[in-house]
């Protein structure tokens, strides 16, 4: 469309064109490890940069190239680093940000490896965090450090649901020189695009949502600033936790039904919810959609549509819980989220077991806290299957 941009529904199908000999509709998966120069002197041009080329598929795949590309234009970045999973995106971000005696502030009810690889690993060479209920700017007013680093988020957070503001946290963070990073997985630039918002870091799981079909695992760090985009490419590059090119076209075919997909799960997630809520069984509900949830408004302001997680706890706890999880017929037990599939786990004894007990419950993980990621089955048959697994109860 000539002088209009593409809605982001348009872009998700029409982006990554290439050029490519046969004219093939879709981005075809160069299967290779390594690249033929022209001659000696083009080679070593694209060794030192002076020239754009491909060398190897660890550093750079034309068919990872257009899956960076895609997204980084979806999340309004300079462009993005596809990794081999959303760990070894964490992994890669933290290795170029955070040196000895560097401190870094968390969302407390963080994705629990997320966590885990800093304070286990990090930790052992000298890198601090802290880990605070960062829904409350104030937290992080009190965290900072003079040799904080980095201000990294996840919004929604998992698996509380909590929901940080971040503009706000934009707005503190660099007013004390500190990078912002927003874990954007349980939104996907679909409803969430917090480099729009004053982040300079944004972290998918690509697995989840962006590929949403439960088949891959990869991750992408999309950055705003060029130099910092280059910082964070080196890192992965020598770390060698580049995503493959079969697994990035498959992510590619998937995220061409990002749109419909989230609509429906989400028309289905705002049903469930409202299901679960009412029920005399029902503890709580945290979803964004609802109107009891803590941060609804902010919600509404932030992101472009309430999404398709949903917490909950029952009356009775774990032992309740665990009747449920034993019995529900439709949804899975399994972890992951954002399929097409409805999944439903438990984060104290599954996602974030490895987060000591203490910490977990300060974060509002509790041992009765059910996460349930709504697919887009027909909803009827999702709240039926919970009527009969909590009858079971």
């Amino acid at each position: 469309m000539e002088g209009k941009k593409l809605k982001l529904s348009s872009r998700v199908i029409h982006s990554g064109a290439i050029k490519e000999q046969y004219k093939s509709v879709t981005v075809p998966i160069y299967q290779t490890s390594t690249f033929a120069f022209e001659n000696v002197d083009q080679g070593a041009k694209c060794f030192t940069g002076e020239i754009d080329g491909f060398i190897y598929s660890r550093i750079d795949n034309p068919t990872v190239r257009v899956l960076e590309k895609d997204l980084a234009a979806l999340e309004n970045g300079e462009d993005g680093i596809a990794t081999s999973s959303g760990m070894a995106a964490v992994t890669t971000l933290y290795m170029a940000l955070l040196g000895q005696g560097a401190h870094m502030i968390s969302t407390d009810a963080v994705y629990g490896p997320s966590r885990g690889v800093m304070e286990d690993h990090f930790s052992r060479f000298g890198v601090e965090s802290s880990y605070i209920n960062t829904a409350d700017p104030a937290n992080i007013i009190k965290a900072i450090k003079p040799n904080t680093k980095l201000l990294y988020i996840e919004t929604p957070a998992n698996p509380t649901m909590e929901i940080t503001d971040i503009s706000e946290c934009a707005k503190i963070a660099h007013e004390h020189g500190i990078l912002v990073a927003v874990d954007n997985t349980f939104c996907s630039p679909y409803l969430q695009r917090p480099l729009d918002l004053g982040a300079d870091i944004v972290i998918h799981s690509m697995t989840k949502f962006i590929n949403g079909h439960a088949d891959i695992v990869g991750g992408i760090i999309v950055v705003k600033d060029p130099a910092l985009y280059k910082k964070v490419r080196a890192m992965m590059i020598v770390m060698g936790c580049c995503i493959d090119a079969h697994q990035a076209y498959l992510v590619m075919r998937g995220m061409k039904t990002l749109a419909i997909r989230i609509d429906r799960a989400q028309e289905n997630a705002m049903k469930v919810a409202s299901y679960l809520e009412k029920h005399p069984k029902v503890e709580w509900v945290k979803y964004p959609g609802l109107k009891s949830h803590p941060q609804y408004e902010l919600a509404k302001r932030q992101m472009d549509g309430p999404g398709s997680m949903i917490c909950f706890e029952l009356k009775g706890g774990l032992a309740a819980g665990k009747v449920l999880l034993n019995n529900v017929k439709v949804a899975i037990l399994a972890v992951s989220l954002g399929g097409v599939e409805t999944l439903i786990q438990h984060p104290a004894s599954m996602t974030h077991s490895k987060t000591p007990a203490a910490a977990r419950l300060k974060a509002g993980i509790t041992d009765g806290l059910v996460r349930y990621s709504v697919g887009i089955e027909d909803v009827e048959d999702l709240i039926n299957d919970l009527e009969q697994a909590l009858n079971k109860i």
